[in-house]
């Protein structure tokens, strides 16, 4: 739909009717909320008080429940009106709420004419940044459950290999002897390949701060977090 399918006038009125049956004994401001559906039909809501002033409920808390229960659909266009039908702006809560079911191009009323929510609400958090977040997540290299009590202990050696005829880099984590426990020495966890020194040194300072590097010379150097130790002669950095 767009700007000229929506009924401006009778958005307010259903606003105004829904304004009438607000719950609002405390502010005496009472605010009713229309929207129109993607798929034709009007959703309404009323702000609800309660004596536990933060427990009080805005008119598009009301709506965006109407529109679950009714059947769901995105927002197309909002009017929200006071005690005396004039459009409201929804609160800072209610405009991420409105994000969430009408998402940018949502139109609300105002008396300077219909406002998209991309402009109501710039740079919004939505489900976009989520995925991105969770695939970021995914792409961490983890240590495994069976070995999440041995972080941070014992070494991670990054090493080159050669793999299908090139060179790549992959890793071992260690627990030496003189841990100070019962638990035995040798390698706990080996690590895939990669194409690059840094990739092995990230997968291997999530497991523990000491990370050393061995070049094709056969060179340690330095990757971990914590002061270079002795014995080794000069700290890593990627090329």
């Amino acid at each position: 739909m767009t700007n000229v399918d929506v009924d401006w006038v009778a958005l307010r009125r259903a606003a105004g009717t829904a304004m009438e049956r607000a719950y609002a004994p405390y502010s005496k401001f009472p605010v009713g909320a229309a929207a129109l559906v993607d798929d034709g039909r009007v959703v309404v809501g009323c702000n609800v008080e309660n004596a536990s002033y933060g427990l009080g409920l805005c008119a598009e808390c009301g709506l965006v429940s109407s529109l679950q229960v009714t059947g769901g659909g995105r927002l197309v266009a909002l009017a929200c009106v006071d005690a005396d039908g004039r459009p409201l702006m929804p609160c800072g809560r209610c405009r991420q709420l409105l994000w969430e079911h009408g998402g940018p191009t949502l139109l609300v009323d105002h008396a300077g004419g219909p406002v998209p929510m991309s402009q109501l609400l710039p740079f919004a958090f939505d489900d976009t940044d989520l995925a991105r977040i969770a695939a970021e997540r995914d792409r961490q290299p983890t240590v495994p459950a069976a070995l999440a009590l041995k972080v941070g202990s014992g070494t991670v050696f990054v090493h080159p290999d050669v793999a299908d005829g090139r060179q790549v880099w992959t890793a071992y984590w260690e627990r030496s002897s003189g841990t100070g426990d019962d638990e035995p020495a040798g390698i706990l966890e080996e690590g895939p390949s990669w194409d690059t020194a840094a990739e092995g040194v990230n997968w291997g300072r999530i497991r523990t701060p000491r990370v050393v590097v061995v070049d094709a010379q056969g060179t340690a150097s330095w990757a971990g977090d914590t002061p270079r130790p002795v014995g080794i002669e000069q700290d890593w950095s990627a090329p």
